[in-house]
């Protein structure tokens, strides 16, 4: 059920791709126009927990949609006030819009699923249906 992210290492050793040195590990985050944010998956007793890793991103600018058995994450992260840059040396921040889709495993209650964002990482808590028991009644001709 849990979802792990990858990160491609860079040797360190000899000429890197201008690519690579301009992005750093950052690149296999890079999807067309939009980046995707790290995510963490994880199962408490009553609910599965996505958090999502947005420093820098406003309440504002997020927005989290329910799909079926999907919860989607997308926004946007603004570029700071502009400081005169006389050389860039290296970025791996990304800026711009994001969309993070993750598909989740287990039954929960789409009514009761709620997010917060705190200290740069937005928690979307998704309640687990409860199995229910009941007894059905038998039919006879």
């Amino acid at each position: 059920m849990l979802s792990t992210l990858r990160r491609r290492a860079i040797p360190e050793r000899g000429r890197q791709s201008p690519i690579a040195e301009l992005f750093g590990e950052f690149p296999d985050r890079l999807r067309g126009n939009t980046w995707q944010p790290a995510v963490d998956v994880f199962e408490t007793e009553d609910a599965v927990v996505v958090r999502a890793e947005i420093p820098g991103v406003q309440g504002a600018d997020l927005q989290v949609n329910v799909d079926g058995a999907a919860i989607r994450i997308s926004g946007v992260r603004r570029v700071p006030t502009q400081v005169r840059v006389q050389r860039l040396l290296r970025m791996e921040i990304a800026f711009g819009p994001f969309e993070r889709e993750v598909r989740i495993g287990v039954p929960f209650d789409r009514d009761q699923v709620t997010a917060r964002l705190e200290d740069g990482f937005l928690s979307v808590k998704l309640v687990k249906n409860r199995p229910t028991r009941r007894d059905v009644a038998v039919e006879t001709e």
